[in-house]
């Protein structure tokens, strides 16, 4: 029998369990969509987004770069999901560290965002052999992406795999999770021709395969014109204003609005200003758009292996709002933010009706958005790339930069400008750009062991064949490496002195080679992103008796993009020799040896437990500038909690690690060419943007600094360990810390007021534009470097006071100084009046710190 206080007890134990099943059921939401945007609980949503690759960062950064994008004004969080790694081995299944895919789902949920799960599961993303597992490559009849059995299969299962996970966790939005979207397929419009009849066929099929697993969520295609109902086709892009879904019944949507561009070994650094980011997106909504998602918002690094080929890097940055360290690009993130907050003020009207056109001369344009006959928000917008021009809209005027957008909730203020950047910027290039703010620390010489790799033939699981050997079907995939070696038996006399001189002829399908006759290093030959291939043409000579050729050959990532990219092959395919006569001995067809990987791979000298072996020499300094080296040395980490770049500029080619950890693959040594770069952010932001517009750092390596998360190392010693391939010295290798942030920002009379302080019915114009200054999250502003209001002149980092000035600095000391973050209104009032009559600005330089 129960008594009165079990009783009591079992009535409030079923009450809570009640009250949260009932609760569980609000959360729950039911998503759907109609020809202006996705439903959600019957309300349709104006949503902004953002991809962010969970192995392209670590766990304990997901929280804190997921807040920064929730801070940013994004509403979702896209990723994909890489198949490669999940399944590296057919039938077993990794979900862990990085790849914990449903950790970073429920990271996502705490942080009250919603996600785009883009299972594909192919994925592009510069990603090695675009997330295909590289034994899929090697199932009988196997052909990819069209309709073949043995391909059908493994997808089909990887799909239903993800999807039941999913399920299982209560991810999906009807089981109160966060998931509002799901993708199949990807990009696949871009090459389905070369697949005929078969791509037409797989396209119908992946789309039914992706239905019948009954999400509750809706399902994307993008740039897939002829995606069947009821999936929507999206548009990929720098800009999709014009973009139309394939029926009437789908919304307009973007899932791939690129903030940047990819970074390729050998190629210079791509960056999208961000008043062009920002008018590709006001226009996209102006147009009826209701989706839209930033590729990359933060990029992250390519670690360990992870890089896509050919020749991607290893730096992910994308130039995003959110930079590969996890600090914020500025202005990028903050004019960004104030553009959705400006979109966010017009919502109401936005869902409320389509958008009406209205021209306003050549190259300028209204779309006006109504909630009632009496309520509507406006884009003003002028598409014309030179001329700024003044517009009458609604009987007022509006002056309209050239290739800008402007914004106005009510049809009357202007709370957003794309091309007015009020926002606050960052001193520097980059994140660790070495100014005031940034530490460099040398690791100490003396404390460095080496192993010297043999060249060629290292142990006795090597094989021989006839003819060269196709590289990815040889190593699977196993290694970056494969060597090939043959025997040359010259069999004259040759005097000393006059060896025999021959010209020796390579050509390979990329992605790289170290030429070694009689185990000396004679050449080494590379392709590029754009074409990997490459041919070499050395001089050598040849002694008589047996000689030795060994060609290193080297890939750089697995392609990951193009039709058939699944069969694009590598290595070494042809080798002759000629002599002075121009004879020709072709060895293409001879017998040669191969072997897989190096021998410091298979001694797994990068493991740290290692780290002690007599494997290791050790010397008062290490050898520099010889190839086919490995390098260790024991450091102390910095002080601090924030990320350490690795700079290794005095390096040639090769892999990292610390602690056992990948950091990736290094080439400091491949120079991009020396013309076609503009002057960092002298890029004209006006007219169409491609990924070649834009470019900086011509003549430079494309990478020098190379990411290690801080959860990587810990206190006391840490190991460093690197595969050199070319030669370098290692002895000028630095860490670098950022313990401190310069920023500023510059302000006029005549700028909006900041977007959130708008409100409806609000005399707006009637506000002051502020300047707004904020530090990275734990940094305070501990210095104001330059203030002045009046007419200054210059720019972020050298600000000049002007003829005209007013003395606020202890205004904006008073203001800022110890403040996470402060703003100061422009006003007369309280800044002062240095010149009546004259237009006005305020400009403020500030050190941020920890």
């Amino acid at each position: 029998m129960m008594g009165t206080k079990s009783l009591v007890a079992f009535v409030l134990f079923a009450l809570l369990v009640f009250e949260g099943y009932f609760t569980e059921k609000v959360l729950s939401a039911t998503v759907t969509y109609d020809h202006r945007a996705l439903v959600i609980d019957g309300k349709r949503r104006i949503l902004q987004s953002g991809s962010i690759h969970y192995p392209r960062s670590t766990p304990e950064v997901w929280p804190e770069i997921i807040k920064k994008s929730k801070e940013g004004g994004l509403d979702v969080i896209e990723t994909y999901v890489f198949w490669n790694y999940h399944e590296p081995v057919k039938g077993q299944y990794y979900f862990e560290g990085r790849f914990d895919l449903v950790r970073f789902v429920k990271t996502v949920q705490e942080a009250g965002l919603l996600v785009h799960l883009r299972i594909g599961p192919y994925a592009c993303a510069e990603w090695n052999y675009g997330g295909f597992p590289i034994w899929l490559h090697f199932i009988p009849g196997i052909q990819f992406r069209t309709t073949n059995a043995p391909f059908k299969i493994e997808m089909k299962q990887f799909l239903a795999k993800i999807v039941e996970m999913m399920k299982k966790e209560h991810l999906f939005a009807s089981q109160g999770g966060p998931i509002i979207l799901a993708q199949v397929e990807n990009e696949y419009g871009n090459i389905d021709g070369s697949y005929g009849v078969g791509g037409e066929l797989y396209v119908k099929w992946a789309a039914e395969t992706a239905v019948s697993l009954n999400t509750s969520v809706p399902w994307v295609m993008c740039v897939q014109d002829d995606a069947p109902d009821p999936i929507i086709n999206t548009c990929n892009g720098f800009y999709c204003d014009r973009f139309t879904p394939n029926s009437p019944s789908k919304p307009k949507m973007w899932t791939e609005n690129y903030s940047g561009w990819f970074l390729g070994f050998g190629n210079p650094i791509p960056f999208r200003p961000v008043e062009d980011l920002a008018f590709a997106v006001a226009r996209f909504f102006e147009a009826g758009g209701t989706f839209q998602n930033y590729y990359m918002y933060f990029g992250g690094t390519n670690f360990g292996r992870t890089a896509g080929g050919p020749l991607v890097a290893t730096s992910y940055d994308y130039d995003a709002p959110i930079d590969e360290y996890g600090f914020l690009r500025q202005p990028k993130w903050g004019h960004l933010r104030d553009l959705h907050k400006a979109i966010k003020q017009c919502e109401e009207h936005m869902i409320s009706s389509d958008p009406t056109q209205v021209q306003l001369g050549k190259n300028l344009e209204a779309h006006v958005y109504y909630k009632s006959s009496n309520e509507c928000a406006a884009f003003l917008a002028n598409y014309g790339s030179s001329l700024d021009a003044n517009v009458t809209f609604n009987g007022n005027i509006y002056f309209l930069p050239a290739w800008s957008v402007s914004i106005l909730p009510d049809c009357k203020n202007v709370i957003f400008n794309t091309a007015k950047v009020v926002s606050q910027r960052t001193l520097g290039d980059s994140s660790f750009s070495a100014t005031t703010s940034v530490n460099d620390f040398i690791l100490e010489p003396s404390s460095w062991s080496w192993y010297k790799e043999r060249v060629g033939i290292w142990s006795n699981n090597s094989f021989m064949n006839s003819g060269l050997l196709e590289q990815i079907a040889t190593t699977k995939d196993t290694s970056d490496y494969l060597w090939y070696t043959i025997s040359i038996n010259v069999k004259e006399n040759i005097i000393p002195g006059q060896e025999k001189e021959l010209f020796l002829h390579i050509e390979s399908l990329g992605h790289a080679a170290l030429v070694f006759v009689n185990k000396r290093l004679v050449g080494f030959g590379y392709g590029n992103h754009e074409d990997a291939s490459f041919i070499l043409d050395e001089k050598i000579t040849l002694n008589h008796g047996n000689n030795t050729i060994d060609l290193l050959s080297m890939m750089i990532g697995v392609q990951n993009y193009g039709p058939w990219f699944d069969v694009a092959g590598a290595g070494i395919f042809y080798v002759a020799l000629h002599d002075l006569k121009n004879n020709t001995n072709d060895l293409s067809f001879e017998e040669w040896t191969y072997q897989v990987g190096l021998e410091g791979e298979d001694l797994d000298l990068d493991n740290i437990n290692l780290a002690n072996s007599s494997l290791w020499t050790t010397g008062a300094a290490p050898p520099v500038n010889q190839s086919l080296i490995w390098y260790k040395v024991a450091f102390l980490a910095p002080e601090g909690k924030g990320p350490l770049a690795l700079n290794l500029a005095s390096m040639g080619k090769g892999q990292a690690w610390v602690n056992g950890q990948s950091i990736g693959r290094y080439w400091p040594a491949y120079l991009s060419p020396s013309s076609g770069c503009t002057n960092g952010s002298d890029c004209d932001y006006r007219g169409a943007y491609d990924a070649s517009k834009c470019l900086k750092n011509c003549g430079q390596p494309a990478q020098t600094l190379y990411h290690i998360p801080r959860t990587w190392v810990h206190v006391g010693e840490n190991l460093l360990v690197l595969h050199e391939e070319l030669g370098g010295d290692p002895s000028k290798i630095s860490l670098r810390t950022k313990p401190g942030q310069e920023i500023c920002a510059h302000v006029s009379e005549t700028d909006p007021p900041p977007a959130n302080s708008w409100k409806p019915n609000s005399e707006f114009i009637s506000q002051n534009p502020e300047v707004q200054l904020t530090c990275e999250r734990g940094w305070h502003i501990t210095s104001i470097n330059f203030a002045s209001f009046g007419t200054p002149i210059g720019k972020c980092g050298t600000f000049a006071l002007g003829a005209c000035n007013a003395d606020i600095l202890s205004i904006v000391q008073q203001a800022c100084l110890g403040q996470e973050g402060c703003s100061i209104p422009i006003s007369t009032a309280t800044l002062g009046d240095p010149c009546p009559g004259v237009l006005k600005s305020l400009a403020v330089e500030a050190l941020c710190s920890d």
